[in-house]
């Protein structure tokens, strides 16, 4: 009796651990609050230094952060994917789950981004609108068509959402980064559909991109 009251111990003990916050650990979260303009967030440097300024204040420390859009070619530019600007993994939730081991991982049909895992830099699993900003096709890679508000620098065109919670009733509702497309690039528009401007942050460990 006393061996089975110390192994259930044990194992609400290593629950608990899995719901404390963890900044220290955490390589990936959904930003708790948008910019503010809608589909203009700055360009990629913009959602960048806000992805920045979300895991700091959260207390994660030393870490480059890189927000998950992919763009357009643009002034000479190429396009750019998004899966290109994460590094390698793995990469954990604010709470020290991992949500994929690594780039093919994270882009397969069956990876651990969901409901229970996709939180935000806080660590507070809290209701927030499921449509995400990312402007990508299923891969990671550019989304045809004008799906980033103009390199994510307008607050005209359209962007391509992924489901925070892989549920809805239009599109390719199962999917955390292609779902389907916005009705346009305003805040209002964007909550038309279920979105408030919200984004993915990933820390590129491991890699000098």
């Amino acid at each position: 009796m006393a061996t089975r009251v110390i192994a259930v111990a044990l194992v609400l003990t290593s629950l608990a651990g899995c719901n404390r916050h963890a900044p220290d650990k955490m390589s990936f979260f959904v930003t708790s609050v948008a910019t503010g303009e809608g589909g203009n967030l700055g360009g990629l440097a913009g959602a960048d230094a806000h992805c920045q300024r979300l895991a700091e204040a959260a207390g994660s420390k030393g870490r480059q952060w890189r927000a998950y859009l992919s763009a357009a070619a643009e002034g000479g530019q190429p396009a750019v994917n998004a899966r290109d600007r994460i590094g390698t993994g793995p990469w954990f939730n604010s709470r020290g789950i991992q949500i994929a081991a690594n780039l093919e991982d994270l882009h397969a049909s069956k990876n651990a981004v969901g409901t229970m895992t996709v939180l935000p830099e806080t660590g507070r699993r809290v209701p927030f609108p499921h449509d995400i900003l990312t402007g990508s096709n299923p891969d990671g890679t550019l989304a045809e068509g004008d799906m980033t508000c103009r390199n994510w620098k307008s607050v005209t065109g359209y962007a391509m959402f992924g489901h925070s919670d892989r549920q809805g009733g239009r599109g390719n509702a199962n999917s955390w980064n292609s779902a389907h497309q916005s009705e346009g690039c305003t805040t209002a528009a964007f909550g038309e559909t279920g979105g408030s401007g919200l984004f993915y942050c990933f820390a590129i460990e491991g890699s000098d991109q």
